[in-house]
């Protein structure tokens, strides 16, 4: 445990990605199995468990220091486990037997920490008495840095500016690193990142199989009958500025601007569908839905899934879940309604029935076609269809659950933007704009560059006014930087939604002026403010909400503009908001 706290303090305090690195690929050359493994977990946020809750820790605590004490220190750090690691009283060393926890502490701090993996293990298979006996016994023996580790590790809250790509791209090196120290890259080729992300979610905690591939010791983990999720391909903002550069090679470099290449066009465009991003995963051994973070799903959306006979489609598909009713795709706020429900009723999945819209295939039949370009994949997608079409009137009578995504026509930048123009203006609420795709591309886990392109639709806008602020975590935890915003109703401010995005650091500061010298009351950590300060509230869309007393709630809010100018009485009407509603 002294080696994992010593660790995670040294990630969290390095800036440099190669310093970073290097710390980590130590780590791992040095710890045993299954140390290392748990630790990787625990970083990558793969661990699937609780140790033990936060509310047992907030509980310990003020058993221990003035509840009012924890308070103020918790508002002023913004984040419990530090706050805790710090907090703790240490018990002054004494004649044992004094007190029990006391006779704890002597016998305890007599013997150096258990290993990560001996407190995994013990935590894992204690009653809830014994767990909260253990973690006071640990607590009370560690130093703030070692308890901060602990507490982050058994609430599953390790955050240490290490993405999940960034991780897998250190385990590679690290295998790199083996080779060349093991002698045995003559009998193993190199191992990518790429291919650490096509085995990563069909091994788990320890990964005492990976770091073996990875040292050369055995062959790469065989994930191919298991029901896993594979890393989807991830898009960027397009950059308008930069469009007509990026789409030149579409036509023929000596035709006239717009005039239409008679080869194929280098990019694909198709409608970027309202829904949430979903991946299917069918062969002989199952079937199940996962998010684009890997999160099975499966559970919200048994109607979907009862409605593919697994002996008829196998494969990994990409695509979008939207509501759909009577074949039409409904609007987002139809499908809000099926979204985390871990048991969803017969009534819910009547009334708001989904389906999926497919648009990319990593595997068809066994056959892995990641390496294959998007046209290629495409055509091999369509076909399979075509293939299933009598299985899926059959299995959905009318209308099947599984479509395709269509490609749009277009030979000019100018009926590029024609196309983006109809997404802004789209009824319905189920299309947010356009992807531009290169046709040419192969199917890459991440966020590759140059390869696919969203071109969202205009953001709406909104007059607001705020009323609370909450202080922020981590970098943030001085300012106040979540803010609470409302419409009005008659004379009324009703609060429609919350954001903590969308202005500098500059703006926060001046913002976090404003709400400390306009503070009205305080509860906790958060500030009722003077109803004076206008934000203009950029948001995707608008549904109506039981959460919040106005009835409505927004969809990605973020502050688009402060308005210093604007006088409070002049932000808009609930009505106006309510007239946004897509049905």
């Amino acid at each position: 445990m002294e080696a994992f706290a010593e660790l995670v303090d040294k990630l969290y305090f390095t800036s440099s990605n190669l310093a970073k690195s290097a710390i980590l690929r130590d780590y791992l050359r040095s710890t045993p199995d299954p140390d290392r493994g748990w630790a990787i977990a625990a970083i990558a946020g793969t661990l699937n468990f609780d140790l033990f809750k936060r509310k047992l820790i907030k509980d310990l605590i003020v058993e221990r220091v003035d509840p009012v004490l924890f308070e103020l220190s918790y508002d002023y750090v913004g984040e419990m486990s530090e706050t805790v690691a710090h907090l703790w009283p240490t018990p002054e060393p004494s004649e044992p037997h004094e007190n029990a926890e006391q006779s704890a502490f002597n016998k305890q701090a007599e013997k150096p920490l258990p290993s990560l993996s001996e407190v995994v293990k013990h935590f894992q298979n204690s009653t809830k008495q014994e767990v909260q006996e253990s973690l006071i016994d640990l607590l009370n023996v560690m130093t703030p840095n070692q308890r901060w580790a602990l507490i982050k590790l058994g609430t599953r809250g390790l955050r240490i500016g290490l993405s999940a790509r960034f991780l897998k791209k250190i385990l590679a090196e690290y295998a790199q690193i083996s080779a060349l120290t093991n002698d045995y890259q003559q009998t193993q080729e190199q191992i990518t990142v790429e291919d650490i992300e096509r085995v990563w979610h069909g091994v788990e905690p320890p990964y005492i199989d990976l770091f073996a591939w990875l040292e050369g010791k055995a062959a790469k983990p065989d994930i191919s009958k298991k029901i896993t999720f594979q890393p989807v391909m991830l898009s960027h903002p397009v950059d308008e500025e930069l469009l007509p550069e990026m789409l030149a090679d579409a036509y023929e470099s000596d035709s006239p601007p717009g005039i239409a290449s008679e080869r194929p066009q280098a990019w694909q465009a198709e409608w970027k569908f309202d829904g949430i991003r979903v991946q299917l995963v069918v062969n002989e051994n199952g079937k199940a839905l996962f998010s684009r973070t890997g999160d099975d799903i499966s559970h919200s959306f048994p109607d979907l899934l009862s409605s593919i006979n697994a002996h008829v489609v196998s494969g990994v598909f990409d695509g979008e879940l939207l509501a759909m009713h009577d074949g039409e795709i409904q609007s987002f706020n139809r499908l809000q309604q099926r979204l985390n429900k871990k048991k969803p009723t017969k009534k819910l999945m009547s009334e708001n029935p989904v389906g999926m819209v497919l648009y990319d295939a990593l595997f068809i039949d066994g056959k892995d076609l990641r390496e294959c370009s998007l046209a290629d994949r495409v055509d091999a997608l369509h076909a399979w269809h075509q293939d299933k079409h009598e299985h899926f009137k059959e299995a959905n009578q009318k209308h099947p659950v599984l479509r395709l995504s269509q490609a749009l026509k277009f030979s000019s930048l100018a009926e590029l933007r024609k196309l983006r123009e109809q997404a802004n203006h789209a009824d319905g609420g189920f299309i947010e704009g356009l992807m531009l795709k290169k046709r040419d591309g192969r199917y890459v886990a991440g966020r590759p560059k140059g390869q696919w392109y969203k071109w969202k639709r205009d953001a709406k806008l909104i007059d607001a006014v705020i009323m609370y602020a909450q202080r922020g975590h981590g970098k943030r935890s001085s300012f106040y930087s979540d803010y609470t915003f409302g419409c009005w109703q008659d004379d009324t401010l009703l609060p429609i939604g919350k954001a903590y995005s969308g202005f500098t650091d500059a703006e926060l500061k001046e913002i976090d002026k404003w709400v400390r010298r306009n503070t009205l009351g305080r509860f906790g950590p958060v500030k009722e403010v003077k109803k004076e300060l206008v934000f203009e509230v950029a948001f995707d869309s608008v549904h109506e909400s039981k959460r919040h007393k106005s009835g409505l709630a927004l969809r990605f809010p973020r502050i688009h503009r402060i308005r210093w100018d604007k006088p409070a009485a002049e932000a808009d009407m609930l009505s106006t908001l309510r007239s946004m509603i897509e049905k």
